[in-house]
């Protein structure tokens, strides 16, 4: 299957933080989704898969969704060990919620644009300006910047957890500047927004999308609120990922035009093939907008991290105490609000 495999694997190794996956060449023979079936029984192990990875990928996964929620459900199973099929903080929110599991990442350098775009130092240095202020992060950020925030969010509970915090606080947003501007209008409150961004939501035209309805008059515009404003505001509905999935098979729609990472029209097609989705196109030349940091995510990469169990993700433990109890948080606020 591998010749050479322990000079490969130890190559690998040592190639490993250069390039974040295990670079090794497996048989292009192997059918490689009945292999990994019988690593998850011989490793008891899970395979999690946000909604923005491949196709195939998402068809072998045991869970799909997004971030927070795959995790919560991987930390209810007795797996031994986790495969997160996502970007870097997902599989450290993973490992926060268990740490006792072995949790690993197809490919280290599957970061996130916007979990990058707030480095926990200079977040800290503009937390001091506002010494009296409550943090609010939205949970696709680093497990070091939740070890500097008060209460997590997702944008499914977001207009909850800052109508949870009494008037008279100050709130800082971080790291989406575009969904904290959501939340201004949602909420009416004064939030200090940092100013970060997700690539893949910043660059949707909005020329291209009002054509694109004149062209569909009868499609719904759905749109993630990490989007900009003015795409917002065309909006038909604005949720988040899982909650575009559930409108599009709630709706009597029969065509849907998605402002959000394509790989989820693979769920939306799952789920409701009578209907059609068109991606929202970027404002370049291509017709869809991928995230190219989930499509470093590949079969052979989900293989080989199975097989030798690597890369793995190590938090120190002080960031999986402190930072946890930022998501806990959360929780206790979605549970009151019976979310």
């Amino acid at each position: 299957m591998l010749k050479n495999r322990p000079q490969e694997l130890a190559i690998a190794e040592r190639k490993l933080d250069e390039v974040g996956y295990l670079d090794i060449d497996v048989d292009p023979t192997l059918d490689l989704a009945e292999e990994i079936e019988k690593l998850k029984e011989e490793k008891n192990a899970i395979i999690l898969a946000h909604y923005y990875v491949d196709a195939e990928i998402q068809d072998i996964a045991d869970y799909i969704g997004d971030s927070l929620g795959l995790s919560q459900k991987a930390a209810s199973t007795d797996a031994d060990m986790i495969v997160f099929v996502g970007v870097h903080f997902m599989a450290e929110t993973a490992k926060m919620l268990s740490p006792d599991k072995k949790v690993l990442l197809p490919d280290l350098k599957a970061g996130c644009s916007l979990a990058d775009s707030c480095p926990p130092h200079l977040f800290k240095k503009f937390k001091e300006k506002y010494p009296d202020h409550v943090v609010v992060s939205y949970i696709n950020c680093t497990a070091e910047l939740k070890t500097l925030t008060d209460i997590c969010c997702t944008s499914s509970n977001a207009v909850h957890v800052i109508n949870s915090i009494p008037e008279d606080k100050g709130i800082i947003f971080a790291p989406d500047h575009n969904l904290g501007a959501y939340l201004i209008k949602e909420t009416g409150r004064d939030l200090v927004l940092w100013n970060g961004t997700c690539m893949v939501h910043e660059i949707f035209s909005h020329e291209k999308i009002t054509k694109l309805r004149l062209r569909h008059p009868e499609a719904k515009f759905i749109a993630h609120p990490e989007c900009e404003a003015h795409i917002l505001e065309m909006a038909d509905f604005i949720g988040s990922t899982s909650g575009l999935l559930r409108y599009t098979q709630e709706s009597d729609a029969k065509e849907f035009i998605v402002a959000t990472e394509a790989g989820i029209l693979h769920q939306m097609e799952l789920a409701s093939p009578e209907k059609t989705f068109i991606p929202a196109p970027p404002n370049n030349m291509c017709a869809c907008n991928d995230c190219p940091h989930m499509k470093r995510n590949s079969m052979e990469k989900l293989y080989l991290c199975m097989k030798y169990e690597q890369p793995e993700i190590i938090l120190p433990e002080w960031v999986i105490e402190k930072g946890i109890a930022s998501i806990d948080r959360m929780l206790e606020i979605s549970e009151k609000a019976g979310l």
